[in-house]
């Protein structure tokens, strides 16, 4: 630390600013101050800073006269520095004040006479308990207000009347149970109340925000989604609420709508969501769906449906998604996985499907797969049938199966591999594994696989196993051998070194 700050004093001094730069302070030539672990604000600033910066310090009380001789200041950062209060009028001469972010002190109330060109008002975690209309008097020009995790309990018109500018709003964690309107915030483009006590939102909060294009409730105790919701938005978020339902019908005029988060509910079922035509983003996790939301928006791009009770997956649910890049579907109890479910999804690149209940690699699915998650499942083999059509797939999760053999057919059809994990299976270490990793390595496929056998150590790589390759080395010279002398091998001589998978196919039949 002592290095830091001899760095940051000479750093000062090549600068041409030591000496009119105060102790524990570095200055630029672009007329900003940045200083650390102080007990006042220092005298001998800089009367053309534009830029302050203090943080980590100890200053109990801001005074008017510690800021009026920075009549150029534009940006006033105090951070961390366990002030609890301000003086009156201290900003007020500051008319060039553009930013004023108080981050992380022990304020009571919003700062009085705040400059009129202010911009950006950033007052996050503070103990502010509540907002009064006077507070923002005169601020036309203010574009950002944050207020995070403050003791804050109601908001109301009046509080922000004056904010005719305002385009970003973030209460998140406080203490708020109600929203009464309209608020009257016409420029407004961002809206966040996450993590506060909203029981109820009344109807007419949104009349007069014809501009809103992004709304956070996550993380309140709402039963419903808000009402009369305006036309311009293109993101709702409403995860860790208590939804039950969602009426689609109330909000079919969203038309702009693109994203739509409600993760973290008490949804037994999503009906109507294509009433929504230009949806890309649809987040259902962690609800208690037992099936897959029928007729969704044809613009999905994203759907994520984990941590639910879905036991099926068929075809109907996405014949007309097309557009359908990810899907999420991992954490369920899927045991029955349609043949040809997701092969109308053109574009799918990214399936999650570990932790259900599948007993095999479900068979037809997209071509565009570059990812394939089955991790935990309880699949007992990975047969060419399967994956013979994967010429994309990257990354392949098998982890935590039943499988004890590798089909080589599978393996030189996946061109494209570059992941595969296959440790937690109880593997069968014989020389079929020892072509398949030569398979692998000639690939470049980077592996994790560990030796599971009943009656051995386990924990070892089949990958690098010495052992393995000991006993599988005089195998391999009688094949060697065998190609020399012979132009086709018989069955005797080749079912050593291949694995005994082909019989396998017989086993999944397509629906």
């Amino acid at each position: 630390m002592h290095l830091l700050w001899a760095l940051l004093l000479w750093l000062s001094l090549s600068n041409g600013l030591g000496a009119n730069c105060p102790g524990r302070c570095s200055c630029d030539s672009l007329q900003s101050v940045q200083c650390y672990r102080l007990l006042e604000v220092p005298s001998g600033i800089p009367s053309t800073t534009r830029r302050l910066y203090i943080s980590h310090s100890r200053i109990q009380h801001l005074q008017l006269s510690n800021l009026t001789q920075l009549l150029a200041l534009e940006d006033f950062i105090l951070l961390a520095s366990g002030t609890e209060s301000i003086e009156n009028d201290t900003f007020k001469t500051l008319t060039t004040l553009k930013t004023l972010e108080l981050w992380k002190n022990k304020l009571r109330r919003v700062p009085s006479a705040l400059p009129a060109n202010l911009e950006v008002l950033k007052l996050n975690d503070n103990s502010i308990c509540a907002l009064h209309g006077s507070d923002f008097e005169g601020l036309k020009n203010l574009k950002v207000l944050e207020l995070k995790n403050n003791l804050i309990s109601s908001l109301s018109p009046s509080m922000l009347s004056s904010l005719v500018s305002l385009q970003s709003l973030l209460v998140d964690g406080n203490n708020i149970e109600s929203v009464t309107g309209p608020l009257s915030l016409p420029n407004l483009k961002y809206m966040s109340m996450e993590n506060n006590k909203l029981h109820l939102i009344s109807g007419n909060v949104f009349t007069s925000l014809q501009n809103l294009q992004f709304l956070s409730f996550s993380g309140n105790f709402l039963t419903k989604i808000p009402i009369n919701l305006p036309k311009s938005l293109l993101s709702l978020k409403m995860e860790r609420n208590q939804l039950k339902v969602v009426r689609f019908r109330d909000m079919r005029h969203l038309e702009n709508l693109s994203h739509l988060y409600l993760s973290e509910n008490l949804l037994s079922s999503i009906d109507g969501a294509q009433l929504l035509t230009n949806l890309t983003t649809l987040e259902a996790s962690q609800n208690r769906l037992q099936m897959l939301p029928p007729r969704l928006p044809s613009r999905l791009q994203k759907l994520d449906c984990s941590s639910n009770f879905i036991q099926r997956v068929t075809a109907p649910e996405f014949q007309d998604l097309r557009d359908l890049k990810h899907l999420f579907l991992d954490n369920n109890v899927v045991s029955l996985f349609e043949a040809g479910a997701l092969q109308r999804c053109s574009q799918l690149s990214n399936l999650a499907l570990e932790q259900n209940l599948l007993l095999s690699i479900p068979l037809r699915l997209p071509k565009t797969l570059a990812r394939l998650d089955l991790k935990g499942n309880a699949i007992q083999d990975m047969a060419e049938r399967e994956l013979r059509d994967l010429k994309q797939l990257q990354v392949l999760n098998l982890r935590n199966n039943k499988i004890s053999a590798l089909d080589l057919k599978a393996l030189e059809g996946l061109p494209r591999l570059r992941h595969l994990y296959l440790d937690g299976n109880p593997w069968n270490c014989t020389c079929s594994l020892l072509r398949a990793r030569e398979v692998l390595k000639a690939k470049g496929t980077d592996v994790k696989g560990d030796s599971v056998q009943p009656g051995r150590a386990t924990g070892e790589s089949w990958m690098s196993s010495k052992k393995i390759l000991k006993q599988c080395e005089h195998h391999l010279e009688q094949n060697e051998r065998g190609k020399e002398t012979k132009k086709k091998p018989t069955p005797e001589d080749s079912s050593s070194i291949r694995p005994s998978m082909d019989d396998d196919d017989d086993d999944y039949e397509i629906d």
